[in-house]
């Protein structure tokens, strides 16, 4: 935008400064010496010009191309960004597995068809292995269980994990022969009463990571490469054939020395050259990632500020021409230059605050009420679901534009617009809208009017989704609903049971002990008298078992009494026997220092989930893992049973429909109030699986 205004004011001044030249030598002759001291005074005055535009020149480049040093480091980031979380979520799915209660007891069938499971509902998984600390290897996904093996590849991350107990990510690995392909090692070890039983290593496809990289969002032209701890590139884009690649290049391993943003010049494979910036992608014991801008767009600016040098330079000796000549016209001129400076820093901040717009991705807009006409940007109409046009800006009918406001929404839309004129201060209104591709979807439309208070007929304004917002507060809104539904049914089972459970045998305990009152009365004899004092006890007893039920449902003592696994471990046995359906139960750390709030929110997520499985799955085995960790509560509930579609029942819960009870929706809002993660994974008829991760304070932890 600097460019543009600078060209065109040369442009300008070169005209206005030919002119004057005509002029000048169109008059009557002048003496010789009238002439030298001319040119002298010309080339005076054309020196410091031409050295202040070659440093003007010099300055617009320079920033420039930092500004693309600037985007490459932010896409740099994304890219960083973007991988560390998938290897993250990658890990996590790790450790879950190895925490499978099948290793508990050695059951390597049953983890064997856990692990196949798994490996083929993740993208990025090639294998899972399970190898001893002695490099023993018991299976392979990839192999028949119980075939025979071969040796351990990447010794190096496999011994880092044998050495450190921790998750360990490796390079990429040597070629495999048995898979026909390089793999990247992910390890987590497997313990068990604080011995390391195995090593369960996860192969990762460089391809996967690869096509994660190239979905980041790099511009065309640039390369990005990912690079292990051993400078072997893993993924390149937008070739990503890791077959072809070799050891990391000196320019890389110069930039990795220098642990700074930006690397020195280097040439690709395809013979372009680039300057890199690179950044190390945390939790990866050495990884990095590299992004390479082309030379040719850093030196654009270069280019374009030569030409604007050498036109310049024209304008500068005929600005000194036009300086000998008429000194008032010079100063006109000057006004000019300095209108359009401020024309051209007017152009370069409206181009500051569209990339701010864009970068908010927010659309602007313009509604003038005296035309009923509305002209918005490209994301104004993307928003609207209307198509956009070329030149960066659409104009159209108000009447078109309410056409995709729902009909009751037209008056706040009118009465927004009369607020904005009448006040003159900013003003906003929510509305929904309708399109093909999304159905109804909220927006917000903010603007204001400037001017006179009787003279304003144009309104300004930016328009920016809250559809997540509305469905957030919707979503909230209905589960309060759904707790208060919830507290009031337990009220009334409460209320229920009193009447009818305990109400009776306290009927009956007061009958009896009326008859007990008229026998001994009539002098009833010993035998019988005794009968009726047991018949009374056993009413007393029942009583008091109801009322323990009842205490117990409402707040769980064993809690607090015995802790809040083994009151998990109590509360799974009574419901195991009272239903028929088999639990395995398997705890690890200690839990007698969990904050109360934290206790009673794993019983209730064990309780729930219990009932979910009883109620929805028809499952005939459940398997529950309850985990203390160093800084972490983990709970893994896995069940046998038909599955289901997670993303169909969000979308049911997200719409307001009636459950019969606070369900999934109930969980995660227990999960979410503590900070914590909840993750599901189901297909119909593959059984479900829930993670449950709640993260313990520091203070917690060191018990």
């Amino acid at each position: 935008m600097a460019f543009v205004g600078l060209g065109r004011k040369e442009g300008m001044r070169a005209t206005v400064i030919a002119e004057l030249g005509s002029t000048l030598y169109s008059g009557p002759g002048r003496p010789r010496e009238g002439v030298w001291l001319f040119a002298a005074l010309v080339l005076t005055a054309a020196i410091p010009v031409l050295l202040l535009g070659g440093w003007m020149a010099y300055i617009t480049a320079d920033q420039e191309r930092s500004y693309a040093r600037k985007a490459a480091t932010e896409a740099l980031t994304q890219v960083a960004h973007r991988i560390e979380g998938e290897i993250s979520h990658e890990l996590q799915v790790a450790e879950a597995l190895a925490s499978s209660a099948a290793l508990d007891q050695g059951n390597l069938r049953d983890f064997y068809i856990e692990a196949t499971r798994i490996v083929a509902a993740r993208p990025l998984w090639e294998t899972a292995a399970l190898t001893k600390p002695d490099q023993e290897q018991v299976l392979n996904v990839l192999r028949p269980l119980g075939a025979p093996l071969g040796p351990v590849k990447d010794i190096e991350s496999f011994n880092a994990v044998v050495r450190t107990q921790k998750p360990v990510l490796g390079g990429l690995g040597p070629y495999q022969a048995v898979i026909g392909k390089q793999l990247v090692s992910l390890r987590v070890p497997v313990i068990r009463n604080d011995e390391l039983r195995y090593v369960l290593t996860i192969g990762l496809l460089p391809d996967q990571i690869g096509m994660i990289l190239s979905q980041a969002g790099l511009p065309d032209g640039w390369v990005g490469t990912v690079i292990d701890a051993r400078e072997k590139i893993v993924a390149r884009t937008p070739d990503n054939n890791v077959s072809r690649t070799g050891a990391t290049t000196p320019a890389v391993q110069e930039a990795m020395a220098r642990s700074g943003s930006n690397s020195p010049r280097t040439q690709t494979r395809e013979g372009v050259d680039v300057e890199t910036v690179h950044r190390a992608l945390a939790g990866t014991d050495g990884w990095s990632v590299h992004v390479g801008v082309p030379v040719s767009e850093l030196n654009a600016p270069v280019s374009r500020s030569l030409r604007l040098l050498f036109g310049g330079t024209a304008a500068s000796v005929g600005l000194a021409i036009a300086l000998g000549l008429v000194i008032g016209r010079e100063i006109a001129q000057r006004r000019r230059l300095e209108a359009l400076q401020s024309a051209a820093a007017l152009l370069d901040s409206e181009k500051r605050g569209a990339l701010a717009i864009d970068a908010a991705e927010l659309g602007t807009w313009r509604w003038d009420l005296a035309t009923n006409e509305f002209s918005g940007c490209n994301r104004f109409c993307t928003l609207l679901g209307m198509p956009g046009g070329r030149s960066g800006e659409t104009r159209w009918s108000a009447d078109r534009i309410f056409a995709v406001v729902e009909p009751p929404h037209h008056t706040a839309l009118t009465s927004f617009a009369t607020e904005c004129l009448e006040s003159g201060k900013l003003s906003s209104v929510e509305f929904p809208v309708r399109s093909e591709n999304r159905g109804e979807y909220w927006l917000r439309a903010a603007g204001r009017a400037e001017g006179q208070p009787n003279r304003r007929h144009v309104i300004h304004g930016v328009l920016f989704d809250i559809d997540i917002l509305k469905r957030s507060e919707t979503e909230r809104s209905h589960l309060l609903r759904r707790l208060a539904s919830a507290q009031e049914e337990e009220q009334r089972r409460i209320s229920r049971e009193l009447h009818d459970q305990i109400g009776q045998t306290v009927t009956g305990l007061s009958l009896g002990l009326k008859a007990l009152e008229q026998g001994l009365a009539k002098g009833s004899n010993e035998e019988s008298a005794t009968a009726q004092v047991r018949w009374l006890e056993q009413l007393a007893a029942q009583i008091g078992r109801d009322i323990h039920r009842t205490a117990s449902d409402l707040r769980p003592t064993a809690i607090d009494d015995l802790g809040a696994f083994k009151a998990i471990q109590a509360y799974v046995a009574e419901w195991q026997d009272r239903y028929g359906i088999r639990v395995d139960i398997q705890t690890f750390g200690r839990d007698n220092s969990l904050p109360p709030d934290v206790a009673a929110v794993l019983y209730r997520l064990v309780q729930e989930g219990l009932t979910n499985v009883l109620k929805h799955a028809s499952a005939g085995k459940i398997s529950l893992v309850l985990e203390r960790k160093f800084a972490a509560l983990a709970l893994v509930l896995e069940d046998d049973g038909i599955g289901f579609d997670p993303e169909a029942v969000g979308r049911i819960a997200s719409s307001g429909a009636r459950t019969s009870g606070l369900g999934l929706s109930g969980m995660k809002e227990r999960v979410a109030l503590l900070g914590g993660t909840i993750a599901i994974e189901s297909a119909p008829g593959n059984g479900s699986t829930i993670f449950v991760q709640i993260p313990l304070e520091a203070s917690e932890t060191i018990q």
